[in-house]
């Protein structure tokens, strides 16, 4: 078999490539495409829609300061919320903290139903943990209908089209905020790329900061994602910066968490801080809202395209 070229934009000029040995896996969810991959650079890949969601190794640059931002700046987290996510490894990371409980959102069972059994060296077994609770259904819903009722939220949703749209609109994260038991809590999501999707970016950190008091940002580079990627953290009164990272360390090891790759006192304080080509990024972008959930960014050519690979020496036999 030949192997294959993958090929993915980041934004309409610009995009990133790797190449695919093997398709373990291809089928069709009731939402989405799926598909399991082998590579020599990342490992085993899950795409869905033909877009690069996980990679097996090294995806500790994405699950890390999406979850322990959050969950190091709140004081004792106990109840956590979940939503996509489906590969497990932010609900991996979540439960290296002392939680009590997390409540699973996921719309697509198939997806994780397919995680468990071909990625347990992403999920490590999280969805068996007898704190995680699963919950099949539209997580719009499920935030809804339980206001007050958690300490942390996290989401870990694919890009803002199709299905997930309406989870980055105003109203949605009016109903998040509300979903928070208290001011110390904090609300987490990945914000987009501030290098190939500025405008995306922007207007998330704008409509967060329409319904949340408290909205900062996080950035790091994700090499499965081939980008400078960054992270948003919204609270109705809790501030990742009046933590220090001296106390991030100290909560580390009164939580028993050691061996994290991306956060120590040093990183913890610097990747809040923003190049100043970002800083002075356009701000006159729209809050994105239930009448008109539709980014300026245009996410409909991010998906990837797959073509043989035409070099005889990296032809599989």
């Amino acid at each position: 078999m030949q192997d294959r070229i993958f090929t993915e934009y980041l934004n309409d000029h610009h995009g990133f490539f790797y190449t695919i040995r093997e398709s373990l896996h291809r089928g069709r969810t009731k939402y989405q495409e799926i598909e399991l991959v082998r590579t020599d650079e990342y490992g085993t890949v899950l795409l869905l829609d033909n877009i690069t969601q996980v990679a097996e190794r090294g995806d500790w640059q994405y699950h890390e300061p999406l979850v322990h931002y959050p969950m190091l700046a709140h004081p004792n987290p106990r109840r956590v919320l979940v939503i996509g996510g489906g590969d497990g490894g932010t609900v991996r990371e979540v439960l290296r903290h002392s939680v009590e409980q997390i409540d699973f959102v996921e719309l697509d069972e198939e997806v994780v139903a397919f995680s468990r059994k071909h990625l347990a060296a992403v999920h490590q077994g999280a969805f068996e943990d007898s704190r995680v609770r699963l919950h099949f259904q539209d997580g719009r819903a499920w935030v809804s209908s339980h206001p007050r009722s958690y300490d942390v939220i996290i989401m870990d949703m694919t890009d803002p089209f199709g299905p997930s749209r309406m989870l980055y609109t105003r109203e949605f994260y009016r109903l998040v905020r509300d979903a928070l038991r208290s001011e110390e809590g904090l609300f987490a999501m990945h914000a987009e790329s501030p290098v190939a999707r500025p405008v995306a970016h922007r207007c998330i950190e704008q409509t967060l900061a329409a319904e949340f008091a408290v909205t900062q940002t996080v950035y790091t580079f994700i090499q499965m994602y081939a980008t400078y990627w960054s992270f948003a953290i919204a609270s109705p009164g809790t501030s990742i910066a009046e933590v220090s990272g001296e106390l991030a360390e100290r909560r580390c090891a009164e939580r028993g968490i050691s061996g994290l790759q991306m956060i120590n006192a040093a990183t913890w304080e610097s990747m809040q801080v923003a190049f100043p080509y970002i800083d002075g990024l356009p701000t006159d972008v729209p809050v994105i809202t239930d009448d008109r959930p539709v980014f300026p960014d245009h996410f409909s050519a991010s998906g990837g395209t797959v073509g043989p690979h035409t070099s005889n020496s990296t032809t599989s036999p």
